[in-house]
């Protein structure tokens, strides 16, 4: 992990990956996902708007769902030992 990453950890940025489904420009009746991932902030995701902005102004394929996964929304479930056993069949 480089130090810019490290440093972006300490002030709140966590993991973020978004798959981008969006329409071909030759032929819109088909769909390609692009995978785009970088360390963000929950819940305004300042850096995925950026992208997303360039991507609207630069690019051709028009955009047709996009999906965001961040440590801030999905995480491991939080386990705590308990003093009982359940036993099953």
């Amino acid at each position: 992990m480089s130090e810019r990453e490290f440093m972006r950890q300490l002030n709140g940025y966590g993991l973020t990956t978004a798959g981008i489904l969006y329409r071909l420009p030759d032929h819109p009746s088909i769909l390609q996902e692009y995978v785009w991932q970088d360390y963000d902030v929950a819940p305004l995701f300042p850096e995925l708007n950026r992208f997303l902005q360039f991507w609207r102004a630069k690019l051709e394929g028009t955009l047709f769902r996009i999906t965001v996964s961040h440590q801030n929304l999905i995480r491991p479930a939080e386990l705590k030992a308990v003093s009982g056993e359940f036993r099953l069949h």
